[in-house]
């Protein structure tokens, strides 16, 4: 039996004239690293209308997993790129409701 994904929610905060840019370098590095890691589930990408912010929706099998990937030596390289276009914060969790129609 599977057991639930530990949650990773980043917001991040962008200027609306870079969000784009932010959504393409995000996609790489999903694809590239994120993909890959050990422990990885599933990515979203959020973009707000307003293009001011877009969220980063992760499933991880662990909180473990998670703190692989901070320490990644690729992943730490997109760090500052990703940082060049938008400031951001993180939400570690768990599931604990949900409803679909």
């Amino acid at each position: 039996m599977a057991t639930e994904p530990v949650i990773l929610i980043n917001l991040l905060k962008v200027d609306p004239s870079k969000q784009e840019a932010l959504i393409t370098l995000l996609k790489r590095n999903i694809e590239t690293v994120v993909s890959t890691l050990d422990g990885w589930r599933a990515s979203r990408l959020v973009a707000a209308k307003d293009g001011a912010n877009v969220i980063i929706y992760s499933e991880w099998d662990t909180p473990a997993a998670v703190e692989a990937m901070r320490n990644d030596p690729r992943m730490k390289a997109y760090f500052p790129q990703i940082l060049d276009l938008a400031s951001f914060d993180s939400v570690l969790g768990e599931t604990v409701f949900g409803e679909s129609k």
